[in-house]
């Protein structure tokens, strides 16, 4: 195993600040990690194309790094600008899903590789895209657009949270098979296959990078960063983050994510 260690963090609510950027003393704290010889992941909910562009426009440059979309079920190697692993929800089953999460009054979307794919227009949708800016296709049917098997589908509601949670139950009596499924906020409920998973992609980056255990530090906010909290051998959680989040974390930050709360972690591993 490899003395390195590798730091995976959440984007919003944990590594940027409430608009949107890195703080410059959290990017010293990042740059100063890497020399150190250690690794860097971004793991998001975000679609592939919203995590790079993100990665991109932070104005980092830690060789070494990855980007982890879609909460685990695409990884890409960031120097190489390839595809490290993939993980869809098998497309014969996308439309039962997009057609359940109708008749229960929910807006829903899901991607192909270059798109957002959504048959409704709709507040939900100008909501989600205030942050993020991925490329946007409305057609009646988006059957012909998914063209491989979506690494995500996202059911979201601004008004009722308990038909959100009704629907949520029913997804998992019918698919827990093939599918999981987490808040990543409290308007956005994401549908993943069973074998993706922030904590997954932790475990795959780990053993494919070869890094101990005890050597992974992971940092998150959010329901959906419960799992790679869980699987690093350091979990930390922003103290902004909802109990139960923190509960799963071993180290809790002292401050929030708009106050540097992650500088003092990574300075402690340089």
């Amino acid at each position: 195993m490899s003395n390195q260690h590798i730091f995976v963090t959440d984007l919003d609510g944990t590594l940027l600040t409430t608009d949107k950027k890195v703080s410059p003393k959290t990017k010293e704290a990042l740059n100063a990690f890497i020399e150190a010889g250690n690794k860097f992941a971004i793991c998001t909910g975000r679609d592939i194309n919203s995590s790079l562009a993100v990665y991109n426009s932070l104005g980092l440059d830690l060789k070494g790094s990855f980007v982890v979309a879609y909460n685990g079920g695409q990884i890409i190697d960031v120097d190489r600008n390839e595809t490290v692993f993939r993980e869809g929800i098998p497309i014969s089953r996308v439309r039962e899903l997009l057609d359940m999460a109708k008749e229960y009054g929910l807006h829903v979307h899901t991607y192909n590789d270059h798109f957002i794919l959504t048959e409704s227009y709709n507040e939900c949708v100008e909501f989600y895209r205030r942050v993020i800016k991925t490329p946007l296709i409305v057609a009646e049917d988006i059957m012909p657009y998914v063209d491989v098997p979506p690494c995500k589908i996202i059911c979201i509601e601004l008004h009722d949270h308990e038909k959100q949670d009704r629907f949520r139950r029913a997804v998992l009596e019918k698919y827990s098979d093939m599918l999981d499924s987490m808040y990543s906020n409290d308007y956005y409920l994401e549908l993943i296959p069973r074998n993706s998973g922030k904590g997954n992609a932790l475990i795959r980056l780990r053993d494919m990078l070869g890094i101990d255990e005890k050597n992974v530090i992971a940092a998150g906010d959010g329901e959906n960063d419960i799992s790679m909290i869980k699987a690093a051998g350091v979990g930390v959680a922003m103290i902004n983050a909802p109990e139960n989040v923190q509960q799963a974390a071993d180290i809790v930050t002292k401050t929030d994510n708009d106050h540097d709360g992650l500088a003092e972690i990574l300075l402690r591993y340089c």
